[in-house]
């Protein structure tokens, strides 16, 4: 049983190693389209050898080390910062299971019963390894990235976890297992699309991806946190950034789009991880459409929009979820069960209205 655990927590790793290293030639190569300029296409056929060439310089590249450093936290950090992104994926269901050797074979390293509540404590763990590594810097503007960092977190965590919390009611268990195989007749983005939307919001904050990249702001800080890594120290943010976006659309996909439900899966469990695969890419798409488009948000109306705006909203759907699931299971009618997006949808409109006028007073110096 230890060899199978062991075998496939190191194929899950390979596997995000090899998927964080060409998601980076995957956002190039977008952000060029997107944008109408030329992207890498010089290192191997039409590119596809340039993660090889990037990870070759940074190897190869002379580390710094700044002379007044907290020298042992310092080159904790950034391992602080990785091991998360890599063991986050563990409970990840990926297919059903199939047969090899006699042996049944399930494709996802563990199911446990608290799967979800694995997922929120590890995520909270990451951010630790940017404040440190700001903090043992000895330097002001890696300390501010820092600090930046920890308070984006707090600002969007509560609301990523009711957005967690959505999904556990409709799925009527915290296993990530379960919560796949209640979307096999309906998605529960179809029953909760503001519920998939806040998640995905708040995970763009969490991993500081643009439009919520302050910690990072190079107009401000001169990259933030990591402002004093060079070389493979730097490579190792650089890694953990990029292994949870995998991650992070890996579980948007399981909560809220099916996970690896597809037709013929239970044919084929092999199709499952293509199912997914095919999620995620689009995901991922959708993150980088977001950072070539928008400009960084302003810190005091990011803060804002997380305190007034995702938490509020994210606490009326949870309210809404439970609500609808509750009067639906004890009247047995269906139509209390298909108000819940409805009266979600209209949580939503109500929000961009409260976003509106508060754009619009600004904008006429009333604040």
């Amino acid at each position: 049983m230890w060899v199978e655990w062991i075998v496939k927590g190191f194929i899950l790793c390979l596997i995000l190693l090899t998927g964080f290293a060409y998601l980076t030639l995957y956002e190039r190569r977008a952000l060029a389209r997107i944008q109408v300029r030329v992207g890498p296409n010089r290192a191997g056929p039409q590119g596809l050898l340039q993660p090889i060439a990037d990870a070759v310089k940074l190897i190869f590249k002379e580390e710094l080390t700044p002379g007044k450093v907290y020298k042992v936290v310092f080159l904790l950090a950034p391992v602080l910062t990785v091991v998360p992104s890599l063991i986050i994926a563990a409970v990840i269901p990926l297919g059903t299971s199939f047969e090899l050797f006699g042996r049944e074979i399930t494709l996802y390293v563990a199911d446990i019963n608290v799967g979800v509540l694995y997922l929120m404590s590890i995520a909270s763990i990451a951010v630790y390894g940017i404040v440190l590594a700001g903090w043992s810097s000895n330097n002001k503007y890696a300390m501010l990235g820092g600090i930046r960092s920890s308070a984006q977190m707090i600002s969007y965590e509560l609301a990523l976890g009711l957005s967690f919390v959505t999904a556990i009611i409709l799925g009527n268990s915290m296993s990530l297992v379960d919560i796949v195989n209640g979307q096999k007749q309906l998605w529960y983005v179809v029953v909760q699309p503001v519920g998939a939307l806040i998640f995905w919001i708040a995970t763009l904050a969490e991993v500081n991806r643009a439009p919520f990249d302050m910690p990072e702001a190079e107009q401000e800080l001169t990259a933030g946190y990591h402002a004093e890594y060079s070389g493979m120290k730097f490579a190792l943010f650089f890694m953990a950034e990029y292994q949870k976006m995998i991650v992070i659309c890996m579980i948007l996909a399981t909560l809220y789009l099916g996970g690896y439900l597809g037709p013929f899966v239970d044919k084929f469990p092999l199709l499952g991880p293509v199912y997914l695969f095919l999620k995620v890419i689009v995901l991922l798409f959708g993150m980088i459409w977001v950072r070539a488009t928008w400009p960084r948000i302003r810190y005091d109306r990011l803060m804002a929009f997380g305190w007034k705006i995702m938490l509020p909203l994210a606490l009326a759907i949870a309210f809404i979820t439970a609500t609808g699931i509750l009067l639906a299971d004890t009247f047995e009618n269906p139509l209390y069960f298909w108000s819940i997006p409805v009266l979600s949808l209209i949580s939503l409109f109500v929000a961009i209205a409260f976003i509106y006028r508060d754009l619009r007073r600004k904008s006429h110096g009333r604040v």
